[in-house]
């Protein structure tokens, strides 16, 4: 409702007092105002000089940073010349001390003894400059000519000095009565010697090789030549010979022992040295960890204490001083004339080739006379032991040895074996005499033989060995049963079967382990044996009870007891005749058993079982009595009281 006319006029009339009211404000300001306006001017002019300032600056740092790059450029290249030079001076110094030969070399080389540590030390730079001119000379270095014969000179003085101290020192072996680990030491020492020839002057080289090689082979072969042939001379006078075999009758005078027991053959003969063909005793501590790496025989010691030893204790000791040796030289070997792999076996088979052969054919010229299984075994073993360690040693020096030993011991082992069973298998039981039925010494030598040849066996067991003797067992079970059919009465028969069965299975648990199948084998033929036996021994005092209640059990099973009812008279003679005699009888019993074996823990136990088989028979006996049909019998009251009985037998029960 407002007139535009009349607002408009009123905004022109607003807008002139504000307009008058500026002006009055920039009149009031005027002073004011002119002064910032020379204050701006006088600012102007200020920064005006600064920009020009600035401009200068700028021109400046534009003219530094030229001259940084500059100097940046010329550091870099003067970084190069540097590196450069000092490259240059690096090979070049490197170069002259190659070339360059000092005064205390010549002088050392030319006057020194090759004994002296200078000498050595200025051999070595000797031999560092001759490489090092050989090679700058392949680079065509000029230079490497104003020396060449200085160091020619001064190789050929050494390479000279060098050969006669060698040799001088492998000369020194061949003196009786040497010690040769000695110069051997002293020649490791100076091993440097040997590469220097070998690098320089190959035939020297050469010479110095073929020199120590001849030397060595010789001293070897001489000493264990004569090593083995003094060891020889100790060893027993008495060896087995080709009738030293388990089923040959021995001829010899028997032992005291056996003539005071009425003995023949069958007690154990005293034979030149019987009992180390077949028995083992302490023979097998030759394997033994103590002896096996003890000190070696020393045979004049030996002799003045009149000392003898098998053949497997001198085997030992030869062999442990070839062992002992080879591992030293083969070491030796690779050390100072720098071998390895087959260069080193072929040096080793060159200086200990001789030595070797003539072992071999020592062995063979022994071994084929030899009838001493057990020697022959344990020699096997002592290789196998003896190849073990020179494995753990790591020095495959002479297993090619071993190997060809072995192939010589085992043969011969197999055809000892085969001739024991061969003897056994043409023994006729008929041409031996009188018989008796105590343990046979055929059976005796087979157990000790076999136990030791299984105790032997156990750290390298050899399946041909296993089976040889499996035959050798064949062959003695056999012949055993042979001999037992000789006696007229199955009870002698069964008597002389456990005796033996008895005894070589003690001599076989003294050493071999309980698992053996040899072990198990005669435990298995001794219990039926023995229970067979008990059986023959309860029949002549109690066999009609025993065969009354078989049959009576026989009826009981197919329910026909009525047939027992006649028998009234029989079980009456039974009861009373047992209540009677069975004192009198277990006595006789008793004593019968202790007069046939041989072994009184045998004895004893055979009477235990027959006591033990008396009473289950006395009991069936009382249960058949318990019958219907028999249950009214007065006989029964003639019966003993099974637990009375027990009393009674315990008192017949042998003590130790």
């Amino acid at each position: 409702g407002v007139d535009l006319r009349q607002y408009s006029k009123q905004v022109e009339l607003e807008l002139q007092e504000v307009e008058r009211a500026s002006i009055r404000d920039y009149i009031k300001e005027s002073e004011n105002i002119a002064s910032l306006h020379n204050q701006i001017t006088a600012c102007d002019a200020i920064l005006e000089r600064m920009e020009q300032m600035l401009g200068a600056f700028q021109c400046d740092l534009s003219s530094i940073s030229s001259e940084i790059r500059t100097l940046q450029e010329q550091s870099v290249a003067m970084n190069l010349r540097l590196k450069n030079r000092r490259a240059v001076r690096r090979q070049l110094g490197q170069l002259l001390d190659e070339l360059v030969v000092p005064a205390a070399m010549i002088s050392t080389i030319l006057e020194a003894p090759v004994t002296e540590p200078e000498f050595l030390e200025q051999l070595q730079e000797l031999n560092g400059k001759i490489n090092s001119v050989k090679e700058q000379a392949f680079r065509e270095t000029v230079a490497c000519a104003d020396v060449q014969h200085i160091l020619e000179k001064l190789k050929i003085k050494a390479v000279t000095k060098i050969r006669e101290f060698v040799l001088q020192k492998i000369y020194s072996f061949r003196k009786p009565m040497t010690n040769y680990q000695i110069p051997q030491n002293a020649l490791l020492k100076y091993r440097f010697f040997y590469q220097f020839l070998l690098g320089n002057e190959r035939t020297a080289a050469q010479e110095l090789r073929e020199q120590y090689v001849d030397t060595m082979s010789k001293i070897y072969l001489s000493y264990f030549k004569s090593y083995t042939s003094r060891l020889m001379k100790i060893q027993y006078e008495e060896v087995a010979e080709k009738d030293d075999l388990m089923g040959v009758e021995d001829t010899a005078k028997k032992d005291i022992l056996g003539l005071e027991m009425g003995g023949s053959f069958f007690s154990k003969p005293s034979l030149k040295n019987r009992n180390t063909v077949f028995t083992l005793g302490n023979r097998g501590s030759v394997i033994g960890a103590a002896e096996l790496e003890g000190p070696i025989i020393v045979p004049h010691a030996a002799q003045k204490s009149d000392l003898r030893y098998p053949f497997e204790s001198l085997f030992r000791s030869q062999h442990y001083a070839l062992l002992d040796n080879s591992c030293r030289e083969y070491l030796f070997l690779c050390d100072f004339f720098m071998v390895t792999g087959p260069s080193a076996q072929d040096l080793f088979n060159a200086v200990m080739g001789k030595t070797l052969t003539m072992f071999l054919k020592h062995m063979e010229g022994y071994v084929c006379d030899c009838y001493d299984g057990i020697a022959v075994f344990l020699c096997i073993h002592i290789v196998l032991r003896f190849k073990a360690i020179m494995a753990k040693r790591n020095i495959p020096a002479v297993d090619k040895y071993w190997d060809t030993l072995l192939e010589i011991l085992w043969p011969r082992f197999e055809y000892i074996l085969e001739l024991n069973i061969q003897s056994i298998q043409s023994t006729d039981p008929q041409k031996l005499g009188f018989l008796d039925t105590r343990p046979h010494y055929i059976p005796r030598r087979y157990a000790e033989f076999s136990s030791a040849i299984v105790s032997i066996n156990q750290t390298f067991p050899n399946e041909k060995t296993n089976a040889l003797l499996g035959q050798l067992q064949v062959e003695v079970e056999n012949f055993v049963l042979r001999v037992a059919a000789e006696f007229s009465s199955r009870k002698e028969q069964l008597i002389f079967l456990i005796n033996n069965y008895d005894m070589m299975l003690g001599v076989l648990m003294e050493r071999a382990v309980e698992e053996s199948k040899e072990v198990e084998g005669f435990q298995q033929l001794l219990s039926a044996r023995t229970q067979e036996f008990i059986e023959e021994l309860l029949s002549p005092p109690f066999g009609g009870m025993i065969a009354f209640v078989k049959e009576a059990e026989a009826l009981l099973e197919k329910g026909q007891l009525e047939r027992l009812r006649g028998e009234e008279a029989r079980v009456t003679q039974l009861a009373r005749g047992f209540s009677s005699t069975w004192k009198a009888s277990v006595e006789a019993l008793s004593q019968d058993v202790m007069r046939s074996f041989s072994n009184f823990k045998n004895g004893t136990g055979i009477i235990q079982g027959a006591l033990t088989q008396l009473i289950q028979y006395y009991h069936r006996f009382h249960k058949v009595l318990a019958q219907p049909p028999l249950r009214s019998l007065p006989a029964r009251a003639d019966l003993i009281n099974i637990h009375h009985l027990m009393v009674e037998l315990k008192k017949h029960k042998p003590n130790f």
